[in-house]
């Protein structure tokens, strides 16, 4: 039970003094047990937090274990590893805690059926969960969902009146505070900890928890308006419903997802966040890069979010980020899969913007990406550039890397600045939430004369 004792004390709030949770782990050297073994544990429990205490509440197993006592973030722990993990048991030998815990494990298993048949899976990994989750992100970002409600719906609930107004991401530093966001409308930055998903918004789908970067790619897009948008990757959800809220009045979101167990996650976002306009948003469960563009004749928008190394995102592990970092081999297979469904999007006839975004920070995946779908002689003689950064996140301060577009410039350094100008970056936690990259493909609007 060392393992639990341990990593519990990183469930607490700030345990094991301050900084972010994996440095908090990997830097503490009184731990007995491997960091990566403490570190994977208390992240996953926190990924699924609000399940675990939804159970942990339901079957009121807080009550019953008087003796011997347990601490709430055991607790947490507990449960996590015997229904929320892969393996499905309690680590290591025998302790009267684990003796006393698992009397519960019939209670515990059917409260946990029950919240399996509410969201039609099968399995915890399939349960919606928010990007970047943990306490590793310095700001809890959540935007309102102007499908269903406005700002001042929002705006008038007593939990959101209670915070107090800050100008900076930097002054956000403990509960009881919000940031209303320069960059994109509708969206608010809180402290990791403040307890937004009770509120009865977020149970209604009136906020929904987006990181600030992954709102980049639909506002980008609909710098100018569009009715008829693709989101080409489109599980979990986030940035397909923040597309269908810009069209909202009368348009359609055609949203592509592969994975048949990750449709099953889009769709219950999807439906959460449209309420009763169901058919706002379209979704097929199908490879994007197998549609015939011209049956979208209609669409001029659309987001492309493919398959990344995801070295952007926080809680991976060091060993597997370190292994992102040097394994070019991988890089270069998983741009090749980028460029490739790009290249995809820019077939369909009626498009005259396109977005590729990515939660990486190699510019492999990235800067790369974009200047070899500017070279390529299909795409130039389609029309396509890349747009201007006054078109692109103009205020945003953090721009592609220039010197990545030296060959396709020709070495005219005015040429490198603008290009690298219509790119934009977001460092992890330094700009407020995970490590993004995001480029906007241009060309002008079909004529219909």
């Amino acid at each position: 039970m060392k393992l639990y004792f341990e990593a519990e004390q990183f469930l607490k709030p700030n345990g094991r003094t301050n900084g972010s949770l994996q440095s908090r782990i990997f830097n503490d050297k009184k731990l007995t047990n491997s960091p990566k073994h403490v570190f994977a544990v208390v992240y996953s429990t926190l990924k699924y937090k609000d399940y675990i205490v939804e159970v942990i509440r339901k079957s009121k197993i807080k009550l019953q274990m008087v003796k011997p006592k347990v601490s709430e973030e055991l607790l947490m722990l507990l449960v996590h590893d015997l229904l929320f993990s892969p393996k499905g048991r309690i680590q290591l030998g025998k302790h009267p805690i684990k003796d006393a815990f698992l009397k519960h494990r019939t209670r515990l298993q059917a409260e946990f059926t029950k919240l399996k048949l509410r969201y039609k899976v099968k399995a915890a990994s399939e349960l919606p969960t928010e990007e970047a989750d943990g306490d590793e992100t310095p700001v809890r970002w959540f935007r309102i969902n102007t499908i269903r409600c406005d700002n001042a719906a929002v705006a008038s609930q007593p939990w959101f009146g209670a915070l107090q107004r800050v100008s900076s991401i930097d002054e956000i530093c403990q509960p009881g505070v919000i940031y209303h966001d320069e960059y994109i409308p509708h969206l608010y930055g809180v402290h990791p900890r403040e307890k937004i998903t009770s509120t009865q918004a977020y149970l209604d789908g009136q906020i929904i928890i987006q990181d600030r970067a992954s709102c980049f790619p639909a506002h980008i897009l609909n710098y100018t308006p569009h009715q008829h948008i693709i989101d080409a990757c489109a599980a979990p959800g986030n940035k397909t419903t923040h597309n269908a809220s810009y069209v909202a009045a009368n348009g359609v979101v055609y949203a592509f997802e592969r994975d048949p167990k990750r449709v099953k996650v889009l769709k219950l976002m999807c439906d959460k966040a449209t309420g009763p306009q169901r058919k706002l948003i379209q979704i097929t469960n199908a490879d994007f890069t197998s549609t015939n563009p011209s049956d979208f004749d209609l669409v001029t928008g659309l987001t492309v979010d493919p398959s990344c190394s995801g070295s952007g995102i926080f809680g991976r592990a060091l060993e597997e980020q370190d292994k992102e970092e040097i394994d070019t081999e991988r890089l270069a297979k998983l741009a090749g899969f980028q460029f490739k469904i790009v290249k995809h999007a820019l077939l369909f006839p009626g498009a005259n913007r396109v977005v590729y975004s990515t939660c990486s920070i190699h510019p492999h995946e990235n800067e790369r990406v974009v200047v070899d779908l500017l070279s390529d002689l299909q795409v130039q003689a389609q029309g396509w550039k890349l747009d201007l950064r006054n078109r692109v996140l103009p205020k945003w301060p953090r721009r592609g890397w220039k010197e990545e577009f030296s060959a396709v410039a020709g070495g005219d350094e005015a040429k490198m600045e603008e290009l690298a100008g219509g790119c934009v970056r977001a460092v992890p936690k330094e700009d407020g939430g995970i490590g993004f990259f995001a480029a906007c493909f241009t060309r002008e609007p079909r004529s219909t004369a």
